[in-house]
């Protein structure tokens, strides 16, 4: 497609490959990404305070949402390689283009998520739970909760665009503002303060749709305020370029279904644990409060992994990559050995969070081990997988996680459900999970075969 360069008198997006460029990426992400997810504990916190059934319901709900948010995540994730190779090659210009074609595939895929789960979730749930009261109750949730999605989506984007264009230090000043709304609404909505009707359950969806929209309205005053919508031309031509969502669909499709059926496997993972009980459901969505939690550094480097490996690709610089993902795996593995130390000298004051009680702490602290020692493989094997995104060989990862879910599966499987194993057994499923994602990606970039790959 005919693209045309920017002028000498913008500033360059080319990164460099050094460990100050490598932080001053990663750490506006992992904060980013640290705040919501501070903000989905403080949720679950306050579930777990009005029942420890509204707690299990919070985790399978969570995972069902976070389905559709990872699809989101996909699509971003190939934007910002595209948005990156282009701030590489300083195509300036062809930035907003590619934004504006992605906020009509957010929309299109909003309107698919929307739709599933009205007519095609309810089926499913209540084939699948055992308790079909809590079926219904997970089904009346999600019918309000995705709502949300358009914003999530939408929302989303400002990562393609701020990471590839190495603007992550804005990243932030929205995520903080969905999580300040978010805790507001939730101690409001769920208990009933501040002049509001106690709305138990269903409190928190409502708090989350609302904290998704004004976070998605102060990143467009941030983009505003910023002068990047002049800068990248991102509001001037809204015409559907079929060439650029055809283009934008290779890069990220793969990285879609990637990241939903590692969602969905969760899911599955999920209802296993159901039909062990509410205090196993309930002990393994605490732990999805952790992964998500604690495992903000690790995404966070591998979001710079993926945005660096595409933008010195797009320099010409592909001999740089191999040691750059180096200096990056030596950053994320610090980052998540401290967070092993931590969770392993602190495990019982944070389960104590949570309001369950003894027995509950005492059930999650092995889990809560096993759970410690997978984040510090996820820390290696997020990076080497990114680093293949970022070459542009999307449908490469889409192979590799389709091997490591299926071992994942047959392995939660047969120890949670044949032969009915400690939950902290099936957890074990993770370490499995990250070594089966690691090995292959680190083959598949040291082969070199990704070098004459252009996107």
């Amino acid at each position: 497609m005919p693209t045309m360069s920017a002028s000498n008198a913008t500033p360059s997006l080319q990164v460099t490959v050094s460990s100050k460029q490598i932080l001053a990426i990663s750490l506006p992400i992992a904060l980013a990404i640290l705040v919501p997810q501070f903000n989905f504990i403080i949720n679950n916190i306050f579930l777990g305070a009005l029942s420890s059934q509204a707690l299990a319901i919070g985790g399978i709900t969570g995972v069902y949402y976070l389905i559709f948010g990872v699809m989101g995540q996909g699509l971003n994730n190939g934007l910002q390689a595209l948005i990156s190779r282009r701030a590489g090659e300083n195509k300036i210009d062809e930035i907003g283009t590619l934004f504006s074609q992605g906020v009509y595939l957010c929309i299109f895929l909003s309107i698919l998520g929307i739709s599933f789960t009205y007519f095609v979730a309810p089926s499913i749930f209540h084939a699948l739970l055992q308790d079909q009261e809590r079926a219904n109750l997970v089904i009346h949730f999600l019918k309000v909760r995705i709502w949300g999605l358009p914003f999530l989506f939408i929302y989303q984007m400002r990562n393609a665009l701020l990471v590839g264009t190495n603007q992550s230090k804005f990243l932030i000043i929205g995520t903080a503002t969905e999580a300040i709304v978010n805790i507001f609404f939730d101690y409001s909505l769920i208990f009933g303060h501040f002049g509001f009707a106690a709305m138990g359950l269903m409190g928190a969806s409502y708090a989350s749709i609302i904290a998704e929209a004004l976070g998605l309205w102060v990143i467009y005053l941030v983009i505003h305020y910023q002068k990047m919508g002049v800068r990248f031309s991102l509001f001037t031509d809204w015409t559907l370029k079929m060439d650029y969502i055809k283009l934008i669909l290779v890069q990220s499709s793969p990285i879609m279904v990637q990241y939903m059926i590692s969602i969905i496997s969760w899911e599955i993972f999920y209802i296993l644990i159901e039909h062990r009980g509410e205090q196993a459901l309930a002990v393994s969505n605490s732990m999805r409060n952790i992964f998500g939690f604690f495992g903000s550094f690790t995404w966070a480097f591998s979001a710079t992994t993926n945005t660096m490996v595409s933008n010195i690709i797009g320099q010409g610089m592909k001999d740089k990559v191999i040691p750059l993902i180096h200096k990056i795996v030596r950053w994320s593995f610090g980052f998540a050995l401290c967070v092993f130390t931590l969770l392993n000298v602190f495990a019982h004051p944070f389960l104590s969070i949570y309001g369950q009680g003894e027995d509950f702490i005492q059930a999650g602290i092995p889990v809560l081990r096993v759970v410690s020692f997978a984040l510090l493989i996820m820390s290696i094997a997020t990076i080497w997988l990114n680093a293949v995104t970022g070459t542009g060989q999307s449908k490469i990862n889409l192979a590799i996680e389709f091997v490591a879910i299926i071992i994942y599966l047959i392995y939660a499987y047969l120890t949670i459900q044949h032969f009915e194993l400690p939950i902290y057994i099936g957890w074990m499923c993770e370490i499995i999970y990250w070594l089966s994602l690691l090995i292959p990606s680190f083959i598949y970039i040291k082969s070199m075969r990704w070098k004459n790959k252009t996107i």
